[in-house]
């Protein structure tokens, strides 16, 4: 199984699976044209997806969905709820390229099983991903405001995870947003500070070379390289070591990470 993360951020989101049978998006949160323009780059046609995974309906992650199914008659797979609070923002689909599970939902498509949960966003019914391919396994959890204990156990044992980094505490408490933004962001339906994702990660790593991304990062209230340190020295706490046992890296907003071959 490979993965890419095409590009993360408020401006946008779209993660790239691959294996031998399938190519799937994780959203789509890019103009039609800067997606074709980032599979290119890591050398997918983009007319070899077989279709895009919704995790939610705010605009950063669905903006290029409707354009991309029209052009290369891709199924768009969504929950209901999500489905419903797209209805208009994506242009006309054909009905067979509709496709909806309810949250919690396993299902498979060809060599890829996948399971579906809730996270905790401002959105209608947002939803998290494991998915699996024989024995390898990918989970990818951002736009939550926490990770509750079922969150956690849906993604454990994962060999790659991309969890949502997204902010530092302090610098959103005094930078420049309006505190009610603040306010949203830093609840429970918000997005996930760095201490968070550390948290969560040392209570999933076991350090059996496991690939950490971290995602979302916020350009007004994070900076790279706190974001890693932050989450290294807490995972570092439990006697991991960052250099041998995992991989932790860093997605971008505005271009892709390596292709991981899992």
């Amino acid at each position: 199984m490979k993965f890419c993360s095409l590009s993360s951020g408020s401006s946008g989101n779209c993660q790239y699976v691959e294996t031998e049978n399938l190519r799937i998006l994780i959203d789509a949160g890019f103009s039609g044209k800067r997606i074709e323009e980032l599979l290119s780059s890591i050398g997918v046609n983009p007319s070899t997806i077989d279709c895009i995974f919704v995790t939610h309906e705010h605009v950063d992650h669905i903006k290029g969905i409707g354009i991309l199914s029209r052009r290369y008659d891709i199924p768009i797979y969504a929950n209901e709820k999500t489905w419903i609070s797209m209805d208009g923002e994506l242009g006309k689909l054909k009905d067979e390229n509709i496709k909806v599970f309810e949250t919690g939902e396993e299902f498979q498509l060809k060599d890829l099983d996948f399971c579906t949960f809730s996270t905790s966003h401002d959105a209608v019914d947002p939803v998290g991903y494991c998915i699996y391919n024989k024995k390898t396994k990918i989970s990818i959890i951002t736009d939550t405001g926490w990770v509750n204990d079922n969150m956690k156990e849906k993604i454990r044992d994962s060999q790659l995870y991309l969890i949502e980094s997204n902010h530092d505490i302090k610098m959103l408490k005094e930078g420049k947003y309006p505190w009610p933004l603040k306010q949203r962001i830093l609840s429970k339906k918000g997005h996930l500070s760095n201490e968070a994702a550390g948290i969560t990660l040392k209570e999933v790593l076991k350090g059996e070379r496991e690939v950490v991304l971290l995602g979302h990062l916020s350009k007004e209230n994070n900076i790279p390289l706190l974001a890693y340190n932050t989450v290294k020295n807490i995972i570092e706490s439990t006697g991991i070591n960052i250099h041998k046992d995992i991989i932790l890296d860093l997605t971008y907003r505005d271009r892709t990470t390596k292709v991981y071959n899992l």
